[in-house]
């Protein structure tokens, strides 16, 4: 049961036919872990938290650096210096001290991808980089754990929710294959505009709501992409491909 603070601080879900109660408590029960602490994971968390999803750990080895706050609004200048996780948790918890708040200071590896992301329901990867993307991926599929995978370009992003671990749908890996790093191409090499990504980090908190109250039509298997400059979006369907090295059978 919700108390008497918690009904008016989420009324308005409540009083939605497609979350109700009902969803409202998934939401309370559901865990849901967020890889990278930046412009993708800013939006994401703020409105994870703010819907009052029970428990939220937080994967990020970074500190805040004054260039992060042109995106990143979490944070404030009296932040630069601090880990992001522990300044990210204390605003959250300030947001909604219903929520509980798990930090790790921590760089996902292949070694250790299994330990942070299992124990939770959903895992929303915002990183910044192509292995590290493709490590969640890889743990996800082992895991049997959806994910909700974004990426930003200076004004474009993408968001695809994927599922490699069940028959007929794909993972990160059969839409990128498993791309290596490029030089010259991070947001600190070509820029991002801020309210970019704002808006893909608020749609990557939508779709993990989604998955936890069932609202709405599937998403997984689609890709969603954003341009900025034109403010043109499309989605495409993401096929399971047999031949994954990643999510076919005996991969």
């Amino acid at each position: 049961m919700f108390d008497d603070a918690e009904l008016e601080r989420y009324q308005r879900h409540i009083v939605l036919k497609e979350v109700g109660g009902e969803g409202q408590r998934r939401f309370r029960a559901a865990s849901v872990v967020v890889v990278g602490a930046g412009g993708l994971g800013n939006p994401c968390l703020q409105y994870l938290a703010a819907a009052g999803v029970g428990r939220i750990r937080i994967i990020d080895d970074d500190v805040v650096s004054l260039s992060n706050l042109q995106r990143q609004t979490l944070f404030s200048t009296a932040d630069i210096g601090r880990p992001k996780v522990e300044a990210a948790a204390e605003r959250l918890l300030a947001l909604n001290p219903h929520v509980v708040i798990e930090p790790v200071q921590a760089r996902l590896s292949a070694e250790g991808a299994g330990a942070l992301l299992g124990g939770c329901d959903v895992i929303a990867d915002g990183c910044d980089n192509f292995r590290t993307r493709s490590e969640v991926n890889r743990a996800a599929v082992a895991l049997g754990l959806p994910l909700v995978s974004a990426a930003l370009g200076p004004f474009e992003g993408q968001l695809g929710v994927f599922a490699g671990h069940l028959p007929d749908q794909p993972c990160y890996a059969c839409f990128a294959g498993l791309p290596q790093d490029v030089p010259g191409t991070s947001c600190a090499d070509i820029g991002v505009l801020g309210a970019v990504a704002g808006l893909m980090g608020a749609a990557q908190a939508l779709e993990v709501l989604r998955l936890i109250a069932g609202f709405g039509d599937s998403r997984i298997g689609q890709l969603w992409l954003y341009e900025g400059l034109s403010m043109e979006s499309r989605s495409i369907r993401v096929r399971k491909d047999h031949a994954c090295p990643v999510c076919a059978e005996g991969a």
